[in-house]
């Protein structure tokens, strides 16, 4: 009985949809059931087929453009929504521009900025004599050896970003000849240096070079020490009096 009604729901299937693909349909007839079933599956017939003279938008996706200025009947007729005068009825941009205070001075006229922030600036350290001493003596860096920027990072001596500037503050404490290379050091601190017999070089590093100094684990291959960018710089570390 059921072997019957689905043949007979196929036959029904290939009247309707002729000229469609009904291969798994056709393979439902020789399906077998111990059991009476009832209405085995059934497939609507749509209303009509997409074709190209039927293709839009679904209903709702798509919100009607506001027309204004059509008629009092409309609703948004003559002022158009916009209501009788005021900042918020005037032709054009209606919002003032940014900093407005409604006529009152604005904050940036108030409290206006002073000067600029230099780009190209770089951020030195201090560094004076008198803690590389108790650096010394407490055994946080070694004398005999040459004390680079890679030996001040590692003795957590300072902090720095851009370089370290070495000044003369304290030159008194310093008792041993050291040998230091900084990225730039004053008059006092290279005068005190040389007069125990120890030796002070200036050396350039662009981020990049400081940066493999520091933390040549970081690179597979070491990075060309660059030479200073500006005319002024390159003066500066060509100097003898300035140890460059």
């Amino acid at each position: 009985m059921a072997t019957l009604r689905i043949t007979r729901a196929v036959n029904l299937l290939h009247r309707q949809f002729s000229g469609f693909n009904l291969g798994p349909i056709q393979r439902m007839s020789h399906l077998h059931t111990t059991r009476a079933i009832g209405t085995v599956f059934r497939i609507d017939r749509p209303a009509q087929f997409v074709s190209l003279n039927n293709l839009r938008d679904n209903k709702g996706s798509r919100k009607t453009k506001k027309r204004v200025g059509r008629g009092h009947g409309s609703g948004h007729g003559k002022t158009c929504g916009r209501g009788q005068k005021g900042q918020k009825s005037r032709s054009g941009n209606s919002k003032p521009g940014p900093g407005f205070e409604g006529g009152q001075t604005p904050l940036m006229r108030v409290f206006p900025k002073r000067g600029f922030k230099n780009a190209h600036a770089r951020d030195l350290q201090p560094l004076n004599l008198d803690k590389i001493q108790h650096w010394i003596n407490t055994g946080r860096l070694d004398a005999s050896k040459p004390i680079t920027l890679k030996s001040i990072y590692d003795a957590n001596l300072v902090k720095f970003k851009d370089g370290v500037s070495l000044l003369g503050r304290g030159s008194g404490y310093l008792q041993v000849p050291i040998t230091i290379e900084v990225t730039r050091a004053s008059k006092e601190a290279i005068k005190r240096v040389e007069e125990l017999g120890g030796r002070v070089v200036c050396v350039y590093h662009n981020k990049l070079a400081l940066r493999a100094l520091l933390k040549p684990e970081k690179f597979a291959i070491l990075p060309k020490s660059a030479m200073p960018m500006t005319a002024k710089m390159r003066r500066m570390y060509e100097d003898k009096e300035r140890r460059g």
